[in-house]
């Protein structure tokens, strides 16, 4: 065990967060998101009793977020007409307020089919048991300063 370190984080995940180098692109997965097939290049991780929330949370108190791009926290854009909802986001941008000095600035969107073909190059995909529609996050990782 180690101290300062949030106990969600398994010994697989840390090793893959510091395997990552910078600029790669780690991807929090929902429950509805093809892991497997979008993720055949990618280390996948399994998390499926755990929300994106808690997951995101705990990894940004180790991973720092890149600071030579706009967005480097994208959410899958929703679908032009879709009627869905996404009151999870509102939670992603208070955790990244607590995690990053730029807050929900870092946060951009990938129109969904966009958002499939970048995470096809991600490093690794986690995915989760999170219920919430559009709830995907791609992460791309700075240096430590």
């Amino acid at each position: 065990m180690l101290k300062g370190i949030p106990k969600i984080l398994s010994p697989e995940l840390l090793k893959v967060l510091c395997e990552m180098g910078h600029s790669d692109r780690l991807v929090i997965a929902d429950g509805n998101f093809p892991v497997e097939s979008v993720g055949k290049d990618a280390v996948v991780i399994r998390m499926d009793g755990h929300g994106t929330c808690e997951i995101l949370e705990a990894i940004l108190q180790v991973f720092p977020l890149d600071t030579y791009v706009e967005h480097p926290m994208n959410l899958m854009q929703v679908m032009p007409g879709d009627p869905v909802e996404t009151p999870i986001w509102e939670r992603y941008e208070e955790i990244v307020k607590k995690a990053d000095d730029r807050g929900e600035a870092v946060i951009g969107q990938i129109e969904r089919f966009s958002f499939y073909e970048e995470a096809r190059k991600a490093y690794a995909i986690i995915a989760t048991g999170e219920g919430a529609l559009y709830a995907n996050i791609m992460l791309q990782k700075g240096v430590v300063v």
